[in-house]
């Protein structure tokens, strides 16, 4: 279903015309109706059910080359893509066909002593380039996400899956001719050069929002080269608080979760914190269940005391995404304590306390400076999906313009529209 290959030979030229393309579809995109995007979205995963054959095979492509790339385990995982993870992205495509459109929706209104009527209205932010690494599953996602609010998106995924993007985004060309949208809309740039990335972060002028997805150093020059917003998360270092009056059951699941459900993703937790008064009967039922998983746990003296299997954990320990099965663990004498840990060496991504004390929560809550605070629940949770926003295009620990998991309402802005009837300014 893909496209030919266009011309690349010249980069830069080649960049311009593909944001130059996107913006024109993002004019379009402003005109086609609701109805319009949700047939749209309703075929995509249709036609990724019935090409699941013919993705998987260009999947194969990619996981067969791998090696070549020197990908981490995490990283392969990543990139696979099974049937099961196929029906999931067109099932994420069908909730995202059910969200309310938030385009044209009435912010606020307001009629000022002259009669003026001030209306606040939600509208596209324009276009998107997104940037991402090893994902193809994101390659859905991510297109879903702007269009159905009528963005235009530009993906420049790696080439550790350029064939599996390639594939996706085949049926998601092939629906956009079935429905009648722009074909420009969606855009997969067909060069693995590097360098093209800084040519599109120099187009201000076509992009409105780059969106970097990936490793650290990839998102690192993203914000160091765009000269537009950029919407970013650098690590995901997540903590476990278990308070003094938690239900050890209970937050020996939680953490277990949290660190092992799937460990190679920014929501895994990293570190764990665990108050005294409960140390000595938490610390060796955890080492079981997470030893279980092959975590290797590093910790203070108090964890190594209590953990025959722990090693010394050092000050870079606390600061580091793992994205794999080793976990630091540190005993804290009150929650004040824990809090200003992770306030200290946290990446304001997720972090989640386990305790039956309302206030302790309510505390944990109001003073952990992340992008979502969990209570009695796992780390894990910190997703589009599961926050009911059908799918993310990434999670931003940013405060201006997005927080947190970014779905449609994200990517969009405002404008004032203010209607009169003859009034003039004295």
């Amino acid at each position: 279903m893909a496209a030919a290959s266009p011309d690349t030979t010249d980069l830069g030229a080649y960049c311009r015309r593909v944001a130059q393309q996107a913006s024109l579809a993002a004019s379009e995109l402003v005109r086609v109706s609701p109805q319009a995007k949700i047939a749209w979205l309703r075929r995509c995963a249709e036609l990724l059910r019935e090409n699941v054959a013919g993705i998987e095979a260009a999947n194969l492509q990619d996981l067969e080359a791998a090696p070549g790339y020197g990908l981490t385990d995490a990283q392969i995982d990543r990139l696979r893509l099974t049937h099961h993870r196929i029906e999931a992205i067109a099932s994420a495509l069908e909730e995202m066909a059910d969200l309310e459109d938030p385009i044209g929706k009435l912010l606020s209104s307001s009629v000022r002593p002259n009669g003026l009527i001030i209306e606040k209205v939600c509208v596209p932010l324009g276009v998107v380039f997104f940037v991402y690494e090893s994902r193809p599953n994101v390659t859905a996602d991510a297109a879903a996400i702007c269009v159905k609010g009528s963005n235009a998106v530009i993906l420049r995924g790696g080439k550790e899956a350029y064939h599996s993007s390639q594939a996706i985004v085949g049926c998601l060309h092939a629906a956009a001719r079935e429905t009648g949208l722009p074909a420009a809309a969606v855009q997969l740039v067909e060069t693995t050069n590097r360098e093209a990335v800084g040519h599109f972060l120099r187009l201000p002028e076509f992009i409105d929002l780059a969106i970097p997805r990936g490793g650290e150093n990839l998102i690192r020059r993203v914000a160091a080269e765009a000269e537009m917003p950029v919407i970013k998360h650098f690590q995901g270092n997540c903590h476990v608080y278990v308070d003094a009056s938690a239900n050890l059951n209970k937050a020996a699941e939680i953490v277990v979760n949290s660190k092992c459900q799937r460990m190679g993703v920014c929501n895994a937790a990293e570190s764990l914190l665990v108050h005294a008064d409960v140390a000595g009967k938490f610390l060796p039922l955890l080492a079981t269940g997470l030893e279980a998983e092959g975590v290797e746990l590093r910790g203070d003296p108090r964890v190594c005391e209590l953990i025959e299997s722990a090693t010394a954990a050092s000050e870079q320990d606390y600061c580091t995404e793992y994205l794999g099965p080793i976990l630091s663990i540190c005993v804290v004498g009150s929650i004040d304590e824990a809090i200003a840990h992770i306030n200290r060496y946290g990446s304001k991504h997720t972090d989640a306390v386990v305790t039956e004390d309302e206030d302790a929560a309510r505390q944990f809550a109001a003073e952990v400076d992340s992008s979502a605070v969990i209570i009695n629940a796992s780390t894990r949770f910190n997703d589009g999906g599961e926050f009911g926003l059908g799918a993310e295009i990434g999670i931003s620990t940013d405060k201006f313009h997005a927080r947190g998991p970014c779905g449609i309402e994200e990517l969009t802005s405002y404008k004032y529209v203010v209607k009169g009837d003859g009034q003039v300014r004295n």
